[in-house]
């Protein structure tokens, strides 16, 4: 009870303002009773006035010191000379100007018409004029007149009557409609309770949508919808977060190895070796090739850094069949002994940056050289139109990928077993590469094979329009 009396409550500002509403409208309600019933009962005792009057015997007008019971009564002549007819002890009568009541016995009142004046002990009375007489001779008019407070004393025992009802509904109201509140509110409280439990633990639960209300199932569906916007920001920030943390693992663990091949170089010449020319030579080799494995590590991982990022390239119309055209002597000096097959179509245009598809086209190739035999090694390159993109096809009769290692096949630093026991190693980053700079020319890569049979590389880009 308390918290729902709170003043910045819905429920109190509801209640608050809902009574406010219909305190209102009974209040104006009342004034409007009031005005109409003071009309109607000043008109009623006006009519009874003038049946009074009317009922007068004719011969009596102007015969002096006339008396009925509470009411003034006078006659006035043709010249406006009023003559008093009440008693001392009784009303008297109030009195206009001789001009008025001239112009009243030339402009008759209506029946029912009637006058609120106050008289010479300052007493209001409600006063009704009838002009007497033959129509087109009048006599003169009687003026009846009656005190206005018993008039006023009804009108006030209805209106007491009328606030005490109304405090009466006021107050059942109140009684009724704060369990109905109160049952009303009861979808917005649960909503309240739910997203009050809600952190970074469940934020994949979801408030129920249809309540019965349209308000809160829009509110649960907003909530709803932050709650999932939430929830994906977190799981990717928990992705990001475990990918980082794999990232420098990973780096770690392949600058460490060739650094700890360097360093052990470096003893072996500190013993002795430097002297030995044969040892000297074939340890300044040996420290040569990994330092070169460092370098093209470092600018791997700079490059996948430049590519996270998501810098806008260069893009320019490029002939990807004469693109690859001009790629073909240095693909087949790459191939060495193995067999290099080139199938391009004509007429393929795409936009994106030149450099970044020619390394798109050597990282698989390299890919696929490294895959097969020296000898007996067959690598296609493939340049097709499929609908609306470009497809690039490159394909190795190499030892196959297992479909255990196909989903993970892009990731950073991620080497199969079989990639792992080739003689050239590599840092693991040149799929990922390959991925990164594909979708930033708003395209796609995937890979089929087949354990024994060799392996295929698509990568679709968008025609240029």
């Amino acid at each position: 009870m308390k918290r729902f009396f709170f003043p910045r409550s819905l429920r109190f500002q509801l209640l608050q303002r809902s009574l406010f509403v219909l305190a209102a409208l009974l209040f104006m309600i009342g004034i409007l009773q009031y005005v109409l019933m003071k009309d109607f009962q000043y008109k009623n005792k006006a009519e009874a006035l003038d049946a009074q009057v009317i009922s007068l015997p004719p011969d009596w007008f102007p015969a002096p010191f006339y008396y009925q019971p509470g009411l003034s009564l006078a006659s006035i002549n043709l010249e406006g000379e009023l003559t008093d007819l009440s008693r001392g002890d009784e009303l008297r009568a109030p009195k206009l100007s001789a001009e008025q009541y001239k112009e009243l016995i030339r402009k008759p009142d209506k029946p029912g018409t009637y006058r609120i004046m106050t008289d010479s002990e300052g007493t209001e009375q409600l006063v009704v004029l009838h002009v007497v007489g033959p129509p087109g001779h009048p006599d003169g008019i009687i003026q009846a007149g009656t005190d206005t407070a018993s008039l006023k004393q009804i009108l006030m025992t209805q209106l007491a009557i009328f606030i005490g009802l109304s405090v009466l509904a006021l107050a059942a109201g109140l009684s009724l409609y704060i369990p109905l509140l109160r049952r009303t509110l009861k979808p917005l409280s649960s909503v309240v309770t739910s997203v009050s439990q809600t952190d970074a633990a469940n934020l994949n639960e979801r408030l129920p949508i249809h309540q019965g209300q349209l308000e809160v199932d829009q509110l649960a569906l907003a909530i709803n919808g932050m709650m999932e916007r939430l929830d994906l920001s977190f799981e990717a920030e928990r992705a990001t977060t475990e990918r980082m943390r794999q990232f420098i693992a990973d780096a770690s663990h392949e600058l460490r190895t060739p650094l700890t091949s360097i360093h052990g170089f470096i003893e072996v010449l500190l013993r002795g070796a430097a002297a030995n020319p044969e040892q000297l030579r074939s340890a300044l080799s040996s420290m040569q090739m990994e330092s070169i494995r460092i370098n093209k590590l470092v600018e791997d991982l700079l490059l996948l850094a430049k590519l996270d990022q998501a810098p806008a390239p260069v893009s320019v119309e490029i002939s990807l069949d004469r693109l690859l055209k001009d790629m073909e002597p240095q693909l087949r000096l790459l191939g060495g002994s193995r067999t290099v097959q080139l199938t391009i179509a004509p007429d393929i245009p795409v936009a994106g940056h030149p450099d970044q598809i020619k390394q798109v086209v050597l990282n698989l190739f390299l890919n696929a050289v490294q895959h097969t035999d020296p000898v007996a090694g067959i690598v296609s390159l493939n340049l097709s139109k499929d609908n609306e993109e470009a497809v690039i096809t490159v394909t190795d009769n190499g030892n196959g990928i297992g479909e255990e290692h196909l989903p993970q096949l892009f990731e950073r630093f991620y080497r199969s077993e079989s990639s792992r026991t080739r003689k050239s190693g590599g840092t693991g980053l040149g799929l990922a590469i390959t991925k990164s700079l594909v979708e930033m020319h708003r395209g796609s890569i995937q890979v089929e094979s087949i354990p024994g049979s060799g392996s295929t590389f698509l990568v679709r880009l968008p025609l240029l329009q």
